[in-house]
């Protein structure tokens, strides 16, 4: 039977020159699963290199739904998985791990990608430190129009604790993530006209003469201090200087253009907190990471899908609302739909990956995925930092293997970081350490 056409939430009723607004209906909520885009892959990217994209989902899944019974290559899917079953031979599940310093709870997206344990300075309620795709846009960022990219259902950097971006840099300074897809669009691939260009370097120079000003006068406060605040205050003058270099590395991209990229079939006005909206958005902007991968113009993309103790299902369900769930069976029912979904958008940008020639191998080949979440929402609801629920994906030809569970002891495992570690020196890191890491991931490589 033919589904009815799905209604929009903005939708009136209109007669003798007034506007009623409707209900929110049934017909208004996308169909699960539904592929609300219909952009097509490319055939071939413009540059043979690696890439990384690190996406994150909040509040944790269905982790009964989520972990396979058993391990090994001849595992067998969970019903959360199976969602990816085509797909089978080019990821790996990871269970069981996670970071030992975190303290789990919706500070999932600060620690995921940095190791941190938030408290560890005496004095400070949060400090963290850099995340691992900074370690790698550090190295791969000097040949990119943008180092790195950082997306998320809400623009900005968010609260400590709460943050909206999954990127720190050197001194655990969140780097602020970007939410509209419009935006992102022109930022990425619209020329700028002369006269763009002239106000663009005038705001440059604005701010690299205030960063100069800054840093002449905290020259003179350093000699002043003692040693433990000289200590503080030099974490300080490394991200002053960080925002120096990139400035000035913006300036030497301003007048090289940008690749030519046609919006047809992107739903660019797509809005992240629109229940309505929320898989065409998810699409877009995996579309848009796939066109900055495809073009080069970055290599490195962070993406938290929603802030923690928020999101959406793809029918427009409460995702954080749902992970409180206490054990109730049917609203760990409903957690695994949302899961399936969030899997669903993954398995999507995976097959345009593969569906794009990049060299002798296509584009998966050489791209590493990491796909999870920061908690654990157990059998209980009750955000744990353990036992994570993650998996890897692409990077065959960067030496990753897949096809397989690699499963641990939940309570004796090795640090994520391990997990971090791997990527970071499959990306051409030359680097035997990060944060808590003991090495790299035993069976990933």
């Amino acid at each position: 039977m033919r589904k009815p056409p799905l209604l929009s939430r903005r939708h009136v009723l209109r007669g003798l020159g007034a506007a009623l607004s409707l209900p929110l209906l049934d017909a208004m909520l996308p169909h699960a699963f539904a592929r609300s885009s219909t952009y097509e892959p490319l055939r071939s990217s413009l540059s043979v290199q690696p890439r990384m994209i690190c996406c994150y989902v909040p509040n944790g899944v269905n982790i009964m739904e989520w972990v396979p019974e058993n391990s090994g290559k001849d595992y067998a899917l969970s019903k959360s998985l199976e969602t990816l079953q085509d797909l089978r031979n080019e990821f790996t599940v990871i269970s069981g791990i996670g970071h030992p310093a975190s303290k789990g709870g919706h500070s999932g997206a600060d620690t995921w990608l940095t190791g941190a344990d938030l408290q560890a300075v005496p004095g400070s309620d949060y400090t963290n430190s850099i995340s691992a795709d900074q370690v790698v846009a550090e190295v791969h960022g000097k040949h990119t129009r943008f180092p790195s990219l950082q997306l998320s259902d809400s623009s900005g950097t968010g609260s400590a604790g709460h943050s909206h971006t999954l990127s720190f840099d050197r001194s655990g300074t969140p780097v602020p993530a970007e939410d509209s897809p419009r935006r992102l669009f022109e930022r990425l691939f619209v020329p700028e006209s002369a006269g763009d260009r002239e106000a663009t370097l005038r705001r440059y120079a604005e701010k690299k003469s205030i960063l100069d000003s800054v840093l002449n006068e905290a020259n003179v406060l350093h000699r002043r201090l003692g040693k433990k605040d000289q200590e503080k205050f030099d974490q300080y003058l490394s991200s002053v200087r960080e925002t120096e270099q990139r400035l000035e590395r913006l300036e030497e991209w301003i007048d090289i253009p940008k690749p030519e990229i046609d919006a047809k079939g992107l739903q660019l006005e797509s809005q992240p907190h629109n229940a309505h909206d929320r898989p065409m958005w998810i699409d877009v902007m995996m579309e848009l990471s796939y066109l900055a991968f495809v073009t080069d113009t970055t290599r490195v993309i962070t993406y938290e899908w929603s802030r923690e103790a928020g999101g959406y299902g793809g029918g427009g369900e409460n995702h954080h609302e749902l992970s409180h769930h206490g054990g109730d069976a049917g609203m760990l029912q409903k957690l695994g739909v949302i899961d399936r979904f969030h899997l669903s958008q993954l398995a999507r940008f995976m097959r345009f990956l593969k569906a794009t020639q990049d060299g002798e191998g296509n584009m998966l080949d050489h791209t590493l995925i990491l796909f999870g979440s920061g908690m654990n929402s157990g059998k209980g609801g009750d955000h744990s930092p353990k036992n994570l629920p993650l998996l890897t994906a692409g990077g065959r030809r960067l030496g990753f293997k897949h096809g397989q569970h690699l499963a641990f002891d939940e309570n004796d495992h090795p640090p994520m970081s391990n997990v971090l570690l791997t990527m970071i020196q499959k990306m051409g890191v030359e680097t035997d350490s990060f944060r808590d890491a003991s090495g790299t991931l035993n069976g990933l490589v």
